[in-house]
Formats: structure tokens, C-alpha cells, sequence
């Protein structure tokens, strides 16, 4: 059986920190502590220097995504490769049905497209329509295939957008299955009449794309998706905050004791809203995603709230889109396919703008790119923790290493970075997959089909109707973390 001891660095959890070795033998962690000797033949890793951190979790990501016409760059393979280069080890993509096809269809379809993985992975749901056999199919999902979460997008009119009838319908099947809503936060009407409005006003570059989705639009559809979980009693995860205006409404209602919380995308700490003006039409259209960047004033409420513990996890809506693709758009913004990469950049950026700019403690760190993310949905402590008997996924974190990000030394098959030309200083030396060495010192080893379906256990369902209207219920899980 495979054993790799890692001697002599500083372990770091979401709580603590402290000089230990780590030994992993098969795809588990068996001990931490002082002096470790591992089996004969173990591979040594020397983390002097370094430290010894639990696998990142990318809770927001879409391999192989159908959308807008054309298919995301990166597959199950080279997207979950690309992110074990980067420190990430799991990944929660999204199933996203489309209009009236059954929840089970299209998870079977995306199930199949995964099992390429090089890390292990999980999804979230979309539910994009409502009838019986969506409340059955949710029914199915929690109890047979391990999903314990369910996203609702608030945008893309015409298309996957949820109204509020269907998110009231779903969020109480979820209470019902002991499952967690998720959304996308941006009202579809808005949106979709602002963008009628810069089109009759013969502005159609990539300049438009933020106009047509002010902060106001993401606030309104945050507060909305509040109200309606709260009068569900229900938890809400929110995706990709951007904004103030939605950072603020979820520290507003984690006051009055909802169970709300927040994600943010790494680009949107350190990227702001000139990147679309931008006089090539390339470059200012690689960065249309939604949310878009915003003014830079808005990076400091973001990371104000993953210090304060009013936001919790980061992400990076991986979906890379090449310049052939986003050039489907070239005379109608409407049509340039949303999405950015990320998932090989995230810890990094995330390191170097937070930790060594003092926002950040190394504990902090790992709370919001692992331990919060695994305690959320549930998969604490088999992840985001270095202790005996989780996973060994394992980052083994080099803090005075540099590197300039860049889409010519990239491993994911996107063709642009929208972090080009920024050095970080803190890097993964050795990426570690289910006690595997998966990346070491710039030399990936990912394997194809390597990475394994998680399971996700649903939460506490003991509630009766005097409790819901008594009580906000959340999962203990993440009560105990959070």
C-alpha cells in the first residue's frame, strides 16, 4: 500500500497551527505528530520551510459546461489537473438541466462527463423548472446519489432563470430533504431589459457588459433570495458575491441570526471593472463572466467580510471560454459566453493578497479556500482538515516561492489568464490527491479518471412546523465550524 510521510513542516488548520509530520498511507491520513517513520519504501516529502495545508475546495466551478452556443475549454481532466497544480484537490461543479429536461437525466449525462476527473469532485444541482418530477428527482439526488445541495440562477432570462415560484417550491423541498439552496444572484429582468437598452443605444462592446448588471441588480436579488429563506427556514448559500451592496445584506441578516452565507470568486478581490475597456476586443471580452469585475471599492467590503467571518468561502466559477468562442459576441455583448478561469490561480492569489498583505492568518487561509467549504456541505471532517483519518489531500505550501501567472505557463487549455502578469509570492510545492503525489514542483502527474465521487450526507431533518416557525434552522455541521 502507497505511504508518503511529509517531515518537518508546519501543519495548518482552520483552528490551529503547529510543527508536525504527516503520515498518509493508502488515500487516509493515519497520523500527525512529532518523529513519524513511515513504512519502508515510503516516499518522503522534506517540507522544511514550508507548510503543510488541506487540499483546497473549489466549491464553484463548471468543466465541460454547455452554454451560450459552445462548450467550456477545460473538461473534468484538464480542469481538476489544472487545479491540483494549483493546490486544489476537490471541486463542487454544477449539473444545470435544461428547460423541462429531468434533474436525473442531466445528472447521469454530467456524472459520465467526471469520470475523467484527476481530483475528486461533487455537484450541485440546478433546478431550472418545477413540476412533480423535479420534487421527486430532488427526492432521488439527496437519497441515493450524495447531493446535498441545489443551485437556482436568478439570471439568464429565457433560459436556465428560476422565478421566484420555483426557488419558493424548491427551497422547501430542500428543507424538506435536509439539503442546502444555493443561488446566483442577479435579477433576470433587469438585466435583460438594461441590455435591450444599450443595444438600442448602439452600445454592444464589451463595456456594456457591466452596465447591464450594476451592483443594484445583484443586491436586489440577494435581498430577495433572503426574505424567501427566511420565510422558508431555510440556510442559503449565495455564489460569487461581488458587491457591497450583497456583502452587506448577508452581514444584515447573519445579525438577525439567518443562516446565510457567502462565496467570492478570487478574481473578484484583486480584478476590477476597467479590464472592459479595454480597446481589444479579446482581451476586454475574455473578462466578461457574471457577476462582472467591479469598481475596485468593492474589494474592500469583500475582504472585509472573509475577515470578519461574514463571508466564508472562496471560489473561482472556473469556465474557460477561448478568444473563438468569446468572439461569438463581437458585435453583440450579449452573446459573448460568460466565464473566466481560475482554479489553478485561486490559493495563490489568495495567498499573496491576503496573507501576505496581513488581511489573512495561514489559519484564516485555509478556512476559507477548504475547512469552511467541507463544513458547509458537509463533507467535514473527511475534508479541509490535516488530521488522523481524513483524506490525504494535501498541499504542501512553499511561502517564499514566486511566480508570474501567466496563460503561456498555464496548465488549464483556456488561452487567456485574467491574472496575466501578476507575481504572487506562494506557491504549492507538492499537491497530494487521495495519497497520491499529483503535482511536485512543477511537474504534473495527474492521472485521468484518478479523482472520486463524494457523496454528500444530507443534513439534520428532524423539524416539525412549530420549530420552523419558531426556530432558523441550520446544519450542525456547520454551526460548529462557522
Amino acid at each position: 500500500m502507497k505511504c508518503v510521510l511529509i517531515r518537518g513542516g508546519i501543519v495548518v488548520n482552520a483552528d490551529h497551527e503547529r510543527r508536525a509530520d504527516v503520515l498518509c498511507v493508502g488515500d487516509r491520513i493515519v497520523e500527525v505528530g512529532l518523529d513519524l517513520k513511515g513504512a519502508d519504501g515510503a516516499q518522503v516529502i522534506d517540507a522544511g520551510g514550508a507548510y503543510v495545508m488541506p487540499g483546497g475546495i473549489d466549491p464553484h466551478t463548471h468543466m465541460q459546461l454547455p452554454f451560450m452556443g459552445t462548450v467550456a475549454a477545460d473538461d473534468f481532466f484538464t480542469g481538476t489537473a489544472a487545479g491540483l497544480a494549483g493546490g486544489t484537490t476537490s471541486i463542487i461543479d454544477f449539473v444545470i438541466p435544461a428547460p423541462r429536461q429531468p434533474l436525473m437525466d442531466a445528472y447521469r449525462t454530467w456524472r459520465g462527463w467526471a469520470e475523467k476527473s484527476a481530483s475528486d469532485y461533487s455537484f450541485h444541482v440546478a433546478v431550472t423548472w418545477w413540476d412533480e418530477s423535479v420534487h421527486a428527482d430532488m427526492g432521488r439526488l439527496v437519497e441515493e446519489e450524495g447531493v446535498n445541495s441545489f443551485k437556482h440562477f436568478m439570471a439568464y432570462k429565457n433560459a436556465i432563470m428560476a422565478d421566484d415560484e420555483i426557488m419558493v417550491n424548491s427551497f422547501s423541498r430542500a428543507l424538506e430533504l435536509g439539503a442546502i439552496p444555493t443561488v446566483h444572484a442577479e435579477n433576470g429582468e433587469l438585466v435583460h431589459t438594461l441590455q435591450q437598452r444599450l443595444l438600442a443605444a448602439g452600445i454592444s462592446g464589451p463595456e456594456a457588459h457591466p452596465l447591464s448588471r450594476p451592483p443594484v441588480v445583484e443586491a436586489e436579488a440577494a435581498q430577495r433570495a433572503i426574505a424567501i429563506a427566511e420565510a422558508m427556514g431555510v440556510p442559503l448559500y449565495i455564489v460569487h458575491v461581488s458587491c457591497t451592496e450583497s456583502a452587506d445584506a448577508i452581514a444584515r441578516a447573519r445579525a438577525r441570526g439567518l443562516r446565510i452565507y457567502g462565496e467570492v470568486l478570487a478574481g473578484h478581490l484583486v480584478v476590477d471593472e476597467s479590464v472592459y475597456l479595454n480597446r481589444d476586443f479579446a482581451s476586454a471580452a475574455a473578462h466578461v463572466m457574471s457577476p462582472p469585475f467591479r469598481d475596485a471599492a468593492h474589494q474592500s467590503s469583500l475582504w472585509n467580510g472573509l475577515q470578519s467571518g461574514s463571508l466564508h468561502t472562496t471560489a473561482t466559477d472556473h469556465c474557460t471560454f477561448c478568444a473563438s468562442q468569446k468572439a461569438m459576441g463581437e458585435t453583440d455583448f450579449t452573446r459573448i459566453p460568460n466565464g473566466c478561469g481560475g482554479v489553478e490561480e485561486r490559493m495563490a492569489v489568495i495567498w499573496d493578497a491576503g496573507v501576505n498583505s496581513g488581511r489573512l492568518t495561514p489559519s484564516e487561509f485555509v478556512r476559507i479556500t477548504s475547512a469552511n467549504a467541507a463544513s458547509i456541505f458537509n463533507i467535514y471532517p473527511r475534508k479541509g482538515v490535516i488530521a488522523a483519518g481524513a483524506d490525504a489531500d494535501i498541499v504542501v505550501w512553499d511561502p517564499q516561492a514566486t511566480r508570474t501567472l501567466s496563460a503561456s505557463t498555464q496548465f488549464s487549455k483556456g488561452d487567456f489568464n485574467i491574472f496575466e502578469g501578476r507575481t504572487v509570492r506562494g506557491l504549492p510545492a507538492y499537491t497530494i490527491t487521495a495519497g497520491s503525489i499529483a503535482f511536485a514542483r512543477g511537474d504534473l502527474r495527474a492521472e485521468r479518471g484518478q479523482g472520486r465521487y463524494v457523496h454528500r450526507a444530507p443534513f439534520s431533518t428532524q423539524f416539525n412546523a412549530n420549530q420552523l416557525r419558531n426556530e432558523r434552522n441550520v446544519p450542525r455541521a456547520v454551526e460548529r465550524s462557522l
